[in-house]
């Protein structure tokens, strides 16, 4: 990776970890992960550091079946995370994209996680 590229992800997200500590530690948090290959999600309870719910795209498809293209398996894990979160009585959260931008993978996970019927 291109070091000007990683250091500008990582000047966004301490931005944001710095939003987040001014937002209500009631909210739970929607943490999102990406690879080259696969995409993980997962939502944090900062007040007591747990992690409550957590999705990936390799939950929704066996290993040697990579069908569809990766837009479509991030739009899936946040439909996945969703319906996960509504389990737990989870509606409002607060989406950390870590640094990030907010296209592609991030934003149809974002897409399918609202789908779903996760605020934020």
């Amino acid at each position: 990776m291109n070091i000007a590229l990683k250091t500008n992800r990582m000047r966004r997200r301490i931005k944001f970890k710095a939003k987040l500590s001014r937002i209500k530690p009631s909210r739970m948090r929607l943490a999102v992960a990406r690879s080259s290959k696969y995409i993980y999600a997962q939502i944090i309870d900062d007040a007591k550091s747990r992690t409550v719910v957590y999705a990936s795209d390799k939950e929704i498809l066996p290993k040697n079946d990579k069908k569809g293209t990766k837009s479509d398996r991030a739009f899936e894990v946040g439909k996945l995370i969703a319906e996960k979160a509504k389990k737990h009585k989870i509606t409002s959260i607060v989406f950390d994209r870590a640094g990030y931008l907010y296209h592609g993978r991030i934003k149809r996970l974002a897409e399918g996680a609202r789908e779903g019927g996760l605020q934020f």
